[in-house]
């Protein structure tokens, strides 16, 4: 069973013909999913502005902006920790190609590759939610919050009591 994302707003490779804009404000219940799916406390604004073309070279680039108020949870002190995110990004997009048109699969991790259009779709959604992920603090910190180290517990260990039993055998002598 596939997993529900948290917004899915799907585009047909058909619809965008030379372009095709979209704002997305999910509502309360979208927003409340989108941030169980990211850990926040709460998500009380989330907007993104996304923009869909064809590539010059070849492709799609989906450029967009997200914009969001988060409340997120210091790690250190479980405080609440309020974040205003405004981040524009820009991705390309290259169709998903037959694998029995080719003799090879290539499998590549540069950051720089394209992101594969599968199903002849592109999930603005699912762009706008990862975008949004992707700009948050993985370890929230509130400012001037500091992790102390706990004290290291005494030494516990077999020969420890055996320390014990030989420092009374040498009072007894």
């Amino acid at each position: 069973m596939t997993p529900t994302l948290p917004l899915s707003e799907p585009v047909r490779l058909n619809e965008i013909g030379k372009g095709l804009d979209r704002t997305l404000e999910p509502d309360a219940a979208a927003r409340a999913k989108i941030a169980k799916a990211l850990d926040l406390a709460s998500l009380d604004a989330f907007v993104a502005d996304l923009s869909v073309a064809p590539a010059a070279n070849a492709g799609y680039r989906l450029t967009g902006r997200v914009r969001a108020s988060a409340v997120q949870t210091c790690g250190i002190t479980l405080e609440p920790l309020p974040v205003e995110i405004d981040q524009r990004f820009s991705i390309d997009l290259v169709e998903a190609v037959d694998p029995i048109e080719t003799d090879e699969i290539e499998i590549t991790l540069d950051d720089d590759a394209p992101d594969v259009i599968e199903d002849g779709r592109i999930d603005l959604g699912q762009y706008a939610v990862e975008q949004l992920a992707l700009t948050l603090d993985p370890f929230p910190r509130k400012p001037g919050a500091e992790f102390v180290q706990p004290e290291e517990p005494a030494e516990i260990s077999p020969f420890a009591v055996l320390k014990q039993f030989k420092a009374k055998d040498a009072g007894e002598t």
